[in-house]
């Protein structure tokens, strides 16, 4: 009989908490994570939990130990790729969707006939008006990682004006949506496929044809399942994809 899933092991979920806020920008190399005790403490968990943390967060080559100063956060050798539940899960604890040392360039922001794919997604016709937002997002080195095009419903843009200008939305699109009308987002869901660049791919990212490239298609649904945002990203090689998930039921 189906049954309802156990929650990740405290273990995990600590460590999760903290290769979010690497991944977020919260934490940056050099930064100590705390010891521990420190962790046992604030966790309300064992040390020998927290020492699992620790241990595991370093075989990830998140974090490096030195003995007598402590355990710090380190350069990642391998960049990772933000999947749309990364950037989710970056705006509900820090109110920023951008790691510390990237920033976007919005491309283009309009309205525009919706295609098969979107309508399908959005709920709306095919060729109905859907907002369009196209941005480019770079690294601390200035290149740039990803291409992403959000989609929204069109019958959004009063209520939500800056979704037709291409300017930067600091608390992300959804979470300004959020506020705007009231669509609060409460899951998503990523599908993450690879395929050949295009010309406009190699033109957004600097690619150098044929390349390969990793394409996310994120959905993020409200309460009642109903599309707030359909976005589509594609960024380079070089980047992993990290995912937990409990195999244990």
């Amino acid at each position: 009989m189906p049954q309802i899933q156990r929650a990740l092991p405290p273990y995990q979920q600590v460590i999760a908490h903290i290769r979010g806020q690497i991944e977020s920008g919260e934490l940056v190399p050099g930064d100590p994570i705390p010891s521990d005790r420190q962790m046992a403490s604030d966790w309300g968990i064992s040390r020998v939990t927290a020492q699992k943390v620790i241990a595991a967060l370093r075989a990830e080559g998140l974090v490096e130990t030195e003995p007598g100063v402590g355990t710090r956060v380190r350069e990642l050798h391998t960049p990772r790729h933000a999947s749309g539940h990364d950037r989710a899960a970056s705006v509900r604890r820090s109110g920023r969707i951008y790691r510390q040392g990237e920033y976007a360039r919005i491309i283009s922001a309009d309205l525009t006939p919706a295609p098969a794919d979107v309508a399908e997604v959005l709920g709306i016709a095919v060729g109905e008006p859907a907002i369009k937002r196209v941005r480019v997002t770079y690294g601390p080195d200035d290149v740039a990682s990803s291409a992403s095009t959000s989609w929204f419903r069109g019958a959004w843009a009063e209520q939500a004006p800056k979704l037709l200008e291409p300017s930067r939305i600091i608390e992300g699109t959804w979470g300004y949506l959020e506020t705007q009308t009231g669509a609060a987002v409460v899951w998503g869901q990523d599908r993450i496929d690879v395929r050949l660049a295009t010309e406009e791919d190699a033109q957004l990212l600097g690619l150098t044809l044929p390349a390969a490239v990793k394409v996310a298609r994120t959905i993020l649904r409200d309460v009642d399942s109903t599309a707030v945002e359909y976005g589509v990203s594609v960024s380079g090689t070089g980047r992993e994809s990290v995912y937990d998930y409990d195999v244990s039921v």
